[in-house]
């Protein structure tokens, strides 16, 4: 027991709760479309709970993802599933070599301005078919956005957000179940996943648990209109969080 206190990370006790919060709101809206978790907490836990980021998100994240796959398990798209996660595992490889030589927040910029402007161009009108080049493209983006920032799901929202929502929450669930695996293995060799964010990951699962099964009957209410706008504007909200978390990390560098 005593094992267990010396390597949990020094949180105060309203800080856990409102990280708790965070994680039970962030699984729920994950249930609800498919996508959520991270494009929601992400940006928060950025800012307000760094102990969070990317590690524990990374692995809370996966685990509501396989419970979403596990429950609309017949909707799932196979094949879409293992073309796009070839693209993710891809993406992840490389966040692996950009985490070992460069700095991040140039590409979380990058990543955080295109999201946006593709959030936008997709309520103008600007449609983007889910083919085999399209989900490649989404799950490179996804693996190494996803584990340099915890949020690799809106590739996916703009991708597929034109699904029918019982076989988009599947499908992804699949792919970020499968995508956060790789994620934490890479984050754990070059050093950025250990045994504190483990314990914190496994402190908050509860919380995720009792989100995802607040989502079950609310899941079965929304329209695919509902399920698109869930999407995009989650999308959105993520793309600015992580933009105000680099730039507020720049300031700072530039302050010091």
């Amino acid at each position: 027991m005593s094992s267990i206190a010396a390597l949990w990370p020094s949180i105060a006790p309203y800080d856990y709760l409102m990280m708790a919060l965070l994680v039970l709101t962030g699984a729920c809206l994950q249930g609800i479309g498919g996508i959520g978790f991270a494009m929601f907490s992400a940006p928060v836990a950025g800012l307000f709970f760094p102990l969070m980021v990317p590690g524990p998100l990374i692995a809370l994240g996966g685990s509501v993802s396989l419970l979403a796959a596990l429950r609309e398990r017949k909707s799932i798209d196979w094949h879409l599933a293992g073309v796009t996660l070839t693209g993710r595992v891809a993406g992840t490889v490389a966040a692996g070599a950009v985490l070992l030589t460069f700095s991040a927040r140039l590409l979380t910029l990058s990543y955080g301005a295109m999201l946006l402007a593709a959030v936008v161009a997709s309520y103008a009108g600007w449609k983007v078919s889910p083919t085999r080049r399209n989900m490649v493209g989404a799950g490179v983006v996804s693996g190494l956005m996803g584990t340099i920032t915890s949020a690799g799901a809106p590739p996916f929202a703009i991708a597929m957000q034109h699904m029918e929502p019982a076989r988009l929450r599947a499908t992804v669930g699949c792919i970020l179940a499968v995508g956060g695996l790789v994620s934490i293995a890479t984050l754990a060799a070059v050093g950025h996943f250990s045994a504190p964010q483990l314990v914190l990951s496994i402190a908050l699962a509860p919380w995720m648990v009792a989100g995802f099964l607040l989502s079950g009957p609310m899941s079965r209410r929304v329209s695919p209109a509902q399920v698109r706008h869930l999407l995009l504007g989650m999308a959105g909200f993520g793309a600015a969080g992580i933009l105000l978390k680099a730039l507020i990390g720049t300031a700072a560098a530039h302050a010091t």
